[in-house]
């Protein structure tokens, strides 16, 4: 499992002009399943995020969580984390799980996250998103799992 997390002050995703997740200061996480991936990778994934200390202490230093500053979890699926540029310029995208599995991989990680932290909002699966953000520091993270 990819993802590409971003600490933001403030985020939202928009489908049709209309939008239909938005978080202030928190995570804007990015998730592409691949093809071994399962629902033990995808919880293994939230209980990164929810640990990850990437926010900053009184001293100023990244030692805080996004539980520790009571931050929201902005969740969007994003196949194209996967791309191929090896062969050419035309970017491949083989790595990335199928459609079914994509989507359920997605939905597991989205309701784990809102099982376990209160602040979630999430994209729509498959749609053409717009993704508006203001990266705090900034910080962007990837994080590639695997079984």
């Amino acid at each position: 499992m990819i993802a590409l997390i971003q600490r933001v002050a403030r985020a939202h995703v928009e489908v049709d002009g209309r939008e239909i997740g938005a978080i202030g200061h928190g995570l804007l996480v990015l998730v592409c399943a691949e093809p071994n991936d399962d629902d033990a990778l995808a919880e293994r994934l939230v209980a990164k995020l929810l640990k990850l200390r990437i926010f900053a202490d009184d001293a100023g230093k990244m030692n805080r969580s996004v539980v520790d500053v009571a931050g929201g979890l902005l969740i969007v699926s994003q196949f194209t984390l996967a791309a191929d540029v090896s062969g050419g310029n035309r970017p491949s995208f083989t790595g990335a799980a199928g459609p079914e599995l994509g989507r359920q991989l997605y939905e597991r990680v989205v309701a784990c996250a809102r099982a376990t932290h209160p602040q979630v909002a999430a994209g729509e699966f498959g749609a053409d998103m717009q993704v508006h953000l203001v990266n705090d520091g900034p910080v962007t993270i990837p994080i590639t799992l695997r079984s």
